[in-house]
């Protein structure tokens, strides 16, 4: 670890990590042969699958959980609450106890494009790619192309091809 990284004791690295210095990981595990870019940050109980590569200036919050072999392009963000506030009835800064963590789960071979804001209490579908700039509301099937905001299905992707969004 360098004086450019900050990765908390309690996180879990699986073999062949490839980490980019100007990241603040924490609480979380990352599988094995994942490449993490420069400043990206994973929250505690987020976790990243094996064979992933997550591009530089993401967000990675509490509550995400990120199957093998996705692609998370630069400058993604992820939520964890869907109605968030910084205070409680009663005025008081809220704390951990006051609010309940929101599941996003993104399936295996999802690929999400870059600047793509991803609202919690969804599914990313196997093999579906979001397109880049896209606001992601609800789950996304597998095998499709979505883009827009709200993200909505373009297409259906063709088994086996490689395709350009």
């Amino acid at each position: 670890m360098s004086e450019f990284q900050c990765i908390a004791p309690d996180v879990k690295l699986g073999k062949g990590v490839k980490l980019s210095k100007f990241l603040n990981l924490y609480g979380c595990e990352i599988g094995d042969e994942t490449k993490i870019g420069a400043f990206v940050e994973i929250q505690k109980n987020a976790r990243v699958g094996r064979r992933c590569k997550i591009s530089s200036h993401t967000f990675i919050c509490e509550g995400v959980q990120i199957e093998e072999n996705v692609f998370i392009g630069h400058g993604v963000t992820f939520t964890n609450d869907l109605y968030p506030r910084a205070a409680t009835a009663d005025g008081e800064l809220q704390t951990e106890a006051d609010w309940e963590v929101e599941k996003t789960v993104v399936k295996k071979g999802a690929s999400i494009g870059s600047g793509t804001t991803i609202l919690s209490n969804v599914t990313i579908g196997e093999n579906s790619i979001v397109g880049a700039g896209s606001v992601v509301t609800r789950d996304v099937p597998a095998n499709v192309i979505v883009a827009g905001n709200p993200a909505r299905v373009l297409r259906a992707l063709s088994e086996g091809k490689r395709v350009r969004t």
